[in-house]
């Protein structure tokens, strides 16, 4: 049988030792919290990049739907992604530019812009294959991206057939 120590002997180890694990412990939770608020914020900036890459290119659909050919201009475009009457976004596209122009000689006959291409008796081919640039900058126009000031930028090569006047701003 182990003989009891006397109470005015013990020296308060235990003490020493839990008040050392309650630290530990307390560190612990501490990182765990500061590495959860990080990932948090990653999150958060991984959603607003790609909500502002998708407006971007909701202003770009826009401005290549229209006939941006003739006359390509610098435009601004708001974009309400989840459809509650306040803009989200707000999007400069800046000017499309062409970068590259080839003109047609000949189109096969079964394509559907043949008859747009070719003017008169001579049946002369009047169009262009050009490659058009667009890039759009995004702003957070209201949310966490406007109070982070964050912007998002993308550009977009675009293949277009043109006729002769579609071509102008372009040769």
């Amino acid at each position: 049988m182990i003989p009891m120590t006397p109470l005015h002997r013990q020296r308060g180890v235990t003490l020493i030792v839990g008040l050392i694990m309650l630290v530990l412990i307390t560190l612990m939770v501490i990182s765990a919290f500061t590495l959860s608020g990080s990932n948090l914020r990653s999150v958060g900036n991984m959603q607003f990049r790609n909500e502002a890459i998708a407006a971007a290119n909701v202003a770009i659909e826009r401005v290549i739907s229209a006939d941006f050919t003739t006359a390509p201009v610098a435009s601004t475009h708001t974009v309400d992604l989840d459809n509650d009457g306040t803009a989200e976004y707000t999007i400069n596209v800046l000017k499309p530019s062409c970068i590259k122009s080839t003109g047609l000689t000949s189109l096969p006959a079964s394509d559907p812009d043949a008859v747009k291409c070719t003017s008169g008796s001579t049946g002369a081919v009047l169009c262009y294959d050009t490659v058009w640039e667009v890039s759009a900058t995004v702003s957070s126009a209201s949310g966490a991206g406007k109070a982070t000031g964050a912007v998002a930028t993308t550009r977009q090569g675009i293949s277009k057939r043109v006729n002769v006047t579609g071509a102008s701003s372009c040769t």
